[in-house]
């Protein structure tokens, strides 16, 4: 009688099987994808530009980034429960503005910048509650609050404000040194620790896993006893709290609040989270994968400054065609898993 054996792998058929499994993933695909793209986008820029790889030219990505790796980790808790948020773009404005006002009145900026992030939570809370109670839809409640942060913007002035104020001042011009001639910002190491808690609060915490399982069925969260109201509330109070410590790091930058600042971030930062892996449909996704993904809009548009002949419209056109190919790489995933 003869007697059935399972068939001898390799160790090498094994890694290949791990590799490829990792690769196709809809949880880990697509941001791997996300690192490998930027990768060869470097070697692309490092093997085109003199100069391109140096350190300097690396760290000005998370300078120039900074507050817009502040909005995509907001993002990226919205759209993990599968809502959006178009308002983060004129919050940031609004702040901007507030921030410029508040120190030409001469109030000290001990209250202005708490000030600001209450303000942009209340505004989170809001819409929160609005998409909640009122059964909503994030994109018309986030397109509501978008309008009314903007029309905020021009109550205050209409004109740009600028800063002078002696702590904003010496924020701005701050640099830390690394050694070999490069240094970064505070606002790095603000938006670093931004990352880290929002790493933290996603993969270790009892609402992270919340905020996953409303993405992956809020109706079977719902029947698993699983605050699912105050969570898809609480997202919105933490996109609005990014939003205006966002907003603060661009005044920092620019030393001005102006009506007309971050028109169309909200795209930008939807499209980070996008292409650095977080389904749209809400469920899957990591806030590295976000950063991932500023660095990716970042480095393309260090690639057209260093060309100097393409108009900086071509960063819009690459991130659109990145943008369908991560929808599209979405959908195989996730079709492939059903």
């Amino acid at each position: 009688m003869a007697i059935a054996t399972a068939p001898v792998v390799s160790p090498t058929r094994r890694a290949i099987d791990r590799t490829r499994g990792v690769f196709t993933s809809p949880k880990y695909g697509p941001v791997l994808v996300t690192l490998l793209l930027l990768v060869a986008i470097y070697a692309i820029g490092g093997a085109r530009y003199r100069g391109f790889l140096s350190g300097p030219v690396i760290l000005n990505l998370f300078v120039d980034n900074a507050y817009l790796i502040v909005l995509a980790v907001g993002m990226t808790f919205v759209i993990l429960t599968g809502g959006i948020d178009l308002s983060v773009g004129a919050v940031v404005a609004l702040s901007t503005m507030i921030a410029a006002s508040l120190l030409q009145s001469g109030t000290s900026p001990g209250v202005v910048i708490p000030v600001i992030l209450a303000l942009t939570s209340v505004l989170g809370l809001l819409v929160g509650l609005m998409i909640h109670v009122f059964a909503i839809q994030p994109f018309i409640a986030t397109l509501a609050a978008m309008f009314l942060a903007r029309g905020l913007c021009y109550v205050i002035s209409s004109n740009s404000i600028s800063i002078t104020d002696p702590f904003f001042v010496a924020f701005a011009q701050t640099r830390i040194p690394l050694g070999g001639g490069m240094s970064i910002t505070p606002s790095v190491i603000i938006a670093l620790l931004v990352v880290i808690v929002g790493l933290v609060v996603l993969q270790f915490t009892r609402f992270g896993r919340t905020v996953y399982a409303i993405g992956g069925s809020e109706q079977s969260g719902m029947l698993m006893g699983l605050p699912v109201a105050r969570t898809k509330v609480l997202v919105y109070v933490i996109s609005g709290f990014c939003s205006g410590l966002a907003g603060v790091l661009f005044t920092f930058y620019t030393l001005s609040g102006y009506s007309l600042t971050a028109i169309g971030t909200e795209l930008d930062a939807i499209a980070a989270v996008v292409i650095g892996g977080t389904l749209l449909t809400g469920g899957y996704g990591f806030v590295i994968g976000s950063v991932l993904g500023v660095l990716v809009l970042g480095t393309i548009q260090t690639i057209i400054t260093f060309e100097g002949t393409l108009s900086s419209w071509w960063t819009r056109i690459f991130i659109g065609v990145l943008l369908l190919v991560f929808i599209v790489l979405q959908k195989v995933l996730t079709a492939r898993r059903r």
